[in-house]
């Protein structure tokens, strides 16, 4: 397994995701009816909207990990997709050298493909992402990825303070 690396522009990216002061508050239907779009579209077991923490990956929407709401960092597969700035797919974890051995791949949830878009702010900084996973691997030439950024701009409609609203 490969931890992910931190961005170069780490404090700047935490203190931007702190200032929305979304870490931690309770589920929202705005953010649920895109990733309950996102799993019954892309026919996934598993679909979240994450926010990076300085340790822990935190779901601010999920689907299909019940009651989970945060797992290490260390572990994420958005850490590393936040250092991108197109979506990250991973065919097949199993195949794939930062996620072989990962535990997330090699236990619950048993992941196997994930493809994740990374949500950046206007001002660059990446939060977290909007992923779907599935337990089996995927062609990616099977997933809209089109439809994913899509629904990755929805997402950032919604957590980006509006420039207009003063």
């Amino acid at each position: 397994m490969i931890t992910p690396s931190r961005p170069d522009n780490e404090g700047q990216r935490l203190a931007a995701l702190q200032s929305l002061l979304i870490l931690d508050t309770p589920p929202e239907e705005r953010f649920n009816q895109i990733v309950e779009f996102a799993a019954r579209e892309f026919k996934v077991p598993i679909a979240l909207i994450t926010l990076l923490d300085t340790d822990r990956q935190w779901f601010k929407a999920n689907i299909g990990l019940g009651t989970t709401c945060q797992t290490s960092r260390d572990i994420s597969f958005c850490g590393h997709t936040i250092l991108r700035s197109e979506i990250m797919v991973v065919p097949d974890a199993h195949l794939d050298v930062r996620f072989h051995d990962n535990p997330l791949v090699t236990g619950y949830p048993h992941i196997r493909f994930y493809a994740g878009a990374p949500l950046v702010l206007s001002t660059g900084y990446a939060l977290g992402s909007l992923c779907i996973i599935d337990t089996v691997p995927r062609d990616p030439a099977t997933i809209d990825l089109a439809m994913l950024s899509t629904l990755r701009h929805l997402v950032m409609r919604e957590l980006e303070p509006k420039a207009d609203a003063a």
